[in-house]
């Protein structure tokens, strides 16, 4: 039986920008209930991530200041409250575990964390993000011996707080699908890396309203034949449910079972490899759907059925992003065997 690393603290359903703010906590509530429901419930309580793996990433003066923040706002959609960062910091350790246990077990495991990270930067704090969870938990592999970790980014938004903190990296293959266009306006598909991270930053924007055949293109065509070419020793997922197409904050349209199969192909190509995967939650605004993401990509990855999802309408069948990601093919085939 596939044992899948479920890490979860009651402390995430705790942290609360302002009320009616989208990043809520009632999105891990929808999400447990729903796991609940499918029996799937089964988590650990993660450690908080510790000063010196937070301090690989985010600069010491930028760690400070969270830390003694009081109530305000760092952009118009994101505030500090005193026990934000303490909370953050837990996030951060739920990606850790997470990555330690997909590393040593060579299997499978989800952080289910808020707040998300993958706009955090090294010094700086934006979009719902304070502390970037899945830099810290790739940096964490890195430290201990590993010697290249793969981050896959499907969230509907660019990760620019992620590709920045590793631009310049050889040893972590950033690769990302998002909405072109839209918050935070970074990721265009010219964007490679720079010294020697050049070639190792990948960016796939996509146009509104590409869903489900757009994504399975660009997998087929760059994500996965750069991930068995780079050969990671680690693959992490910043798994946003944001790109399906009842999200209200974006329009891509990646339906239930779209999403599943996406975590499908990346978990065979981390079996086949002989890697663990492990997943970290960021963005999904739609309550139900997703907790129906979550709850079908939880159901796969512990071997197991559950019903026939709500949210599954295929609203892009005809590869409607074929010219972005003939775009971003053409400028990553410098660096890769992609076409």
């Amino acid at each position: 039986m596939t044992h899948l690393g479920l890490f979860y603290s009651d402390s995430f359903e705790r942290h609360v920008q302002w009320p009616d703010h989208p990043e809520s906590p009632d999105r891990l509530g929808a999400i447990r209930e729903k796991l609940e429901e499918a029996g799937l419930w089964h988590p650990t309580e993660p450690e908080n991530a510790e000063t010196k793996e937070l301090a690989r990433v985010h600069d010491e003066s930028y760690l400070q200041m969270l830390e003694r923040a009081w109530t305000g706002r760092i952009d118009a959609d994101t505030a500090l409250h005193p026990e934000t960062y303490g909370i953050a910091v837990k996030a951060a350790g739920a990606a850790v575990a997470a990555a330690e246990h997909s590393f040593l077990r060579k299997e499978a495991a989800f952080s289910l964390t808020r707040p998300p990270g993958h706009h955090a930067g090294r010094d700086y704090a934006m979009g719902f993000c304070y502390i970037n969870n899945i830099a810290v938990a790739a940096e964490h592999l890195l430290a201990r011996g590993t010697e290249r970790v793969a981050i896959v980014d499907i969230d509907v938004h660019h990760g620019n707080g992620t590709s920045d903190i590793f631009y310049s990296s050889s040893s972590v293959l950033y690769i990302s699908t998002h909405q072109q266009g839209i918050f935070p306006g970074t990721g265009r598909a010219e964007d490679v890396g720079s010294g020697p991270g050049k070639g190792y930053n990948i960016n796939i924007p996509l146009p509104s309203g590409a869903g489900d055949s757009s994504f399975f293109s660009a997998f087929e065509r760059i994500v996965i034949p750069a991930l068995r070419e780079f050969g990671p020793d680690a693959l992490l997922i910043s798994m946003g449910a944001d790109a399906h197409y009842m999200d209200p904050l974006a329009s891509l349209s990646l339906s239930t079972q779209g999403y599943v199969e996406l975590v499908r192909r990346l978990y065979r190509e981390a079996k086949d490899a002989g890697i663990g995967l492990a997943l970290t939650l960021e963005g999904g605004y739609h309550l139900g759907a997703l907790a129906e993401v979550v709850t079908g990509i939880t159901a796969l990855l512990s071997g197991k059925e559950v019903r026939e999802p709500e949210y599954d309408m295929v609203r892009d069948r005809n590869i409607r992003a074929e010219k972005q990601i003939s775009r971003a093919a053409e400028v990553q085939s410098r660096f890769w065997s992609v076409e």
